[in-house]
C-alpha cells in the first residue's frame, strides 16, 4: 500500500502559488528558527495554500507539542508583535503583526494525528511541517480538496461544537465546494444544537456567508436543513430568491450602469460600525428578517447586531414598500420622497439593490437614484434656508420644538419648488401661520 494511504500520510509536495504561500517561512513575520521542533502549521493556511487562494492578510495557526504559549511570547517580544493569551487552560496564544495573525496552540492528544482527528472537516485537518517541508494528511483532506467537497471528520466533532454545523455551509460558500451527502445528513440530524451556540459566533458565520456571491444558495441550504430556523423562522424560498437577486443587481449595476458607480462603491463600503458589514451585506441580511419591523428588531438584537446595523436594517424595512414596485414608486409625492431619503439615509444604496432584485425596472429606479447621487438635490439632500434664530427674531416664534417642525416644512417647501431663498421662505412661513 502506498505510504500516503497509511494512517499517517506524510509526503512532500511543491507548488507555484499565485500569491505568496503561507507555507514558505520567507513570507512569515518571524524566522523559521524561532519555531521549536516539532511544530506544525495547520488549518486554513494549509488548505488555502494547497488551493492557491490569494490572501491579503496571513492567518497562521501552529500546533506545538510543547511550549506553545512560551513560543508565542518569545516571538512577540523578539519581533514587536502584539501578544494575547487566548486560552490559558488549553495553552493557546496569539501574536498580531501588521499583516499577519499567528496563533500558537498546544497539541491536543498524544500525537499530531489525534489533534487532527478532533477538527471539523477533513480539508481543515491537514498539517504542514515547515522544518522538513512535508505534509501530514491522515484523513485524506487533500483528496477532498481535489474533489471540492466539505466532509466532516466525525459526527462527534460536529456535536462537540455545533457552530461547525453552520460553518460547513460557510466553507462551501467561500470555497465554492459542495457538502458531502453524509455530512449534510448528519448536520440535519444535529441541527437543533445550533441553539446552544453564542449568538455572536452565529452572527459572524452568517456574515461570512453573506459576503460571498454564493451566499444565498448556501444560506437556503442551511435553512432547509434546519440550521437557521431558530434565528430566522419566517424565512421562505422567496427570501433567498430576493437575496440572490441582490448579488445579480449589484453585478448588473457594475457591468451596465457606469454612471451609477458611486452607488456600487458605496455598496462595498463598511457601515459605520465595528463589524465588517457592508451596505450590500445589509441588503442581503434584510432578506432574512421578518417583514414586521418589531420582530425584525428582536431578531437583530438576539444575534447581537450593532445599534447602527439595527437602525439601518429597520430603515430598510420601513422604506422598502415604497420602492417595491413601479406602481409604488409612481404613487410617491415629493413629500413622500423627502421622508424616504431622510429615513433610509446612507442605506439608500441597499434599498436600490433590493428594489432591483425585486424586479423593479431601471426606468422606474433611475429618477430616485439620480436625485440621491446629486448632492445639491433639495429632495434627497435638503439644506437649511432658515435657522432657528430666523424664526425667533424675524417671525417672533417662541423657543421650543415647534421651530424644528417648521424648519423641516421649509425644506419640504423648497423640495416642492415653493420657495428658493431666505426671503421667500420667511414670507411662506408667515402666510402658513396666518392663514
Amino acid at each position: 500500500m502506498p505510504s500516503w494511504q497509511n494512517a499517517i500520510a506524510i509526503f512532500s509536495y511543491h507548488m507555484s502559488p499565485k500569491s505568496p504561500s503561507p507555507l514558505s517561512s520567507q513570507n512569515w513575520p518571524f524566522d523559521l528558527t524561532d519555531l521549536p521542533k516539532p511544530a506544525y502549521l495547520v488549518g486554513g493556511a494549509v488548505r488555502d495554500a494547497w488551493l492557491q487562494r490569494s490572501v491579503a492578510h496571513l492567518d497562521l495557526d501552529f500546533v506545538l507539542p510543547q511550549q506553545a504559549v512560551k513560543t508565542a511570547r518569545q516571538i512577540a517580544n523578539r519581533y514587536g508583535g502584539g501578544y494575547v493569551l487566548l486560552d490559558a487552560e488549553r495553552q493557546i496564544a496569539r501574536v498580531v503583526f501588521d499583516r499577519a495573525t499567528v496563533d500558537f496552540a498546544a497539541q491536543e492528544g498524544q500525537t499530531l494525528t489525534e489533534d487532527l482527528q478532533r477538527r471539523d472537516f477533513t480539508i481543515n485537518a491537514i498539517a504542514y511541517d515547515p522544518h522538513h517541508q512535508t505534509t501530514i494528511d491522515p484523513l485524506q483532506g487533500q483528496q477532498d480538496l481535489q474533489k471540492q467537497v466539505v466532509r466532516m471528520v466525525s459526527p462527534k466533532n460536529l456535536e462537540s461544537d455545533p457552530l461547525r454545523l453552520l460553518r460547513a455551509y460557510r466553507q462551501a460558500a467561500q470555497l465554492d465546494f459542495s457538502i458531502d451527502p453524509t455530512t449534510q445528513k448528519t448536520i440535519q440530524e444535529l441541527a437543533s444544537l445550533i441553539a446552544r451556540v453564542a449568538a455572536e459566533r452565529v452572527r459572524t458565520e452568517i456574515s461570512y456567508i453573506l459576503e460571498t456571491s454564493h451566499g444565498a444558495f448556501w444560506l437556503q441550504q442551511a435553512w432547509q436543513d434546519g440550521v437557521l430556523s431558530v434565528w430566522f423562522p419566517s424565512c421562505d424560498a422567496g427570501s433567498f430568491q430576493l437575496m440572490a437577486g441582490c448579488d445579480r443587481a449589484f453585478d448588473t449595476i457594475i457591468s451596465e450602469y457606469g454612471e451609477f458607480r458611486p452607488l456600487t462603491d458605496q455598496l462595498q463600503q463598511p457601515l459605520r460600525s465595528t463589524l465588517p458589514t457592508t451596505w450590500l451585506m445589509l441588503a442581503k441580511l434584510f432578506c432574512l428578517l421578518d417583514s414586521d419591523p418589531e420582530t425584525a428588531t428582536k431578531q437583530l438584537l438576539d444575534l447581537k447586531y450593532s445599534n447602527i446595523e439595527q437602525k439601518n436594517a429597520i430603515a430598510l424595512k420601513n422604506t422598502f414598500p415604497q420602492l417595491a414596485s413601479t406602481e409604488a414608486i409612481e404613487q410617491q409625492t415629493i413629500r413622500d420622497w423627502f421622508f424616504l431619503y431622510k429615513t433610509v439615509g446612507e442605506a439608500f444604496a441597499s434599498l436600490v439593490v433590493l428594489a432591483w432584485a425585486n424586479n423593479v425596472p431601471i426606468t422606474a429606479l433611475e429618477p430616485p437614484i439620480r436625485r440621491y447621487l446629486d448632492p445639491e438635490n433639495p429632495v434627497a439632500h435638503p439644506q437649511p434656508i432658515l435657522s432657528g434664530e430666523d424664526f425667533i427674531h424675524e417671525l417672533q416664534f417662541p423657543k421650543g420644538p415647534e421651530i424644528g417642525r417648521w424648519l423641516q416644512e421649509v425644506q419640504i417647501a423648497r423640495a416642492e419648488g415653493k420657495v428658493n431663498n431666505r426671503e421667500q421662505a420667511l414670507a411662506w412661513v408667515a402666510r402658513q401661520v396666518s392663514g
